[in-house]
């Protein structure tokens, strides 16, 4: 709800003024960074078949935290050679993650999502310094007291506007993240192109997107920002860009 209320506040701001957020903000859509597709856990042949369904974009987000993660990973790299991001989903012990992430860099894995649980938070410290790969927080980062309990436990945080709630605490957490010397992320659940279009002014702030939440519907209710391959479509439209489509 709180989200929702912020995001409105910021899409009649930008109506009002006749211009998009981003540009009230001083920000170019050129700089924004490319989002990741996602890949959910399924059996290895069903996951191959989902991201030959989704060619052409630079970089996929493996959802792990099965048996057979390294033999998921191996399946899916043979059939591109787009980069991956791994999102553990908690799932992983934390010595089970220190050998995992040496397979997973040697894949062309870019970082590791939430490899253990939120409360894990010794695993999380000995994780730190044993893994590979950057290891980027989610669950551990809700709101924006969480960014600096993040510190020397991740290299990164997810920032999630349906999680925090909006725009203006979003801002405030990258702002946050930089000063704690953070990589910065926002994610998304699966969400019509009204969140997406809200969380895509953000983009040229990040080092990371994932906010493909609108793609994997069957039936969008807005249209604002798009996505072709992983590039945001800015529209022509003042505040965040959305038109309801029901």
């Amino acid at each position: 709800m709180l989200s929702a209320l912020d995001c409105a506040a910021h899409d009649l701001w930008g109506r009002l003024e006749g211009a998009p957020v981003h540009r009230l903000w001083g920000l170019n859509p050129a700089d924004s960074v490319p989002s990741s597709f996602t890949i959910g856990i399924d059996e290895v042949p069903t996951m191959v078949s989902k991201l030959a369904e989704m060619p052409g974009w630079p970089v996929y987000k493996i959802k792990l935290g099965t048996a057979n993660d390294d033999e998921i990973i191996q399946a899916l790299r043979d059939h591109t050679d787009a980069a991956f991001r791994v999102d553990a989903n908690c799932g992983w012990a934390t010595e089970e993650a220190a050998a995992l992430s040496a397979e997973m860099a040697r894949h062309n894995v870019e970082f590791i999502e939430q490899p253990l649980p939120p409360e894990a938070i010794e695993g999380q410290s000995q994780l730190f310094h044993d893994s590979a790969l950057p290891l980027i927080a989610d669950e551990n980062c809700v709101g924006e007291t969480d960014v600096l309990n993040c510190v020397d436990r991740f290299h990164g945080v997810n920032i999630k506007l349906c999680k925090c709630g909006g725009l203006t605490p979003a801002r405030r957490m990258i702002a946050a993240a930089r000063e704690y010397g953070l990589k910065v992320m926002a994610g998304c659940m699966t969400e019509s192109s009204v969140g997406i279009s809200a969380a895509a002014q953000l983009t040229p702030l990040l080092d990371y997107a994932d906010l493909d939440g609108s793609v994997l519907l069957a039936e969008d209710i807005a249209e604002g920002v798009q996505l072709d391959r992983g590039k945001f479509i800015f529209p022509d439209e003042p505040g965040l860009g959305i038109r309801m489509l029901k």
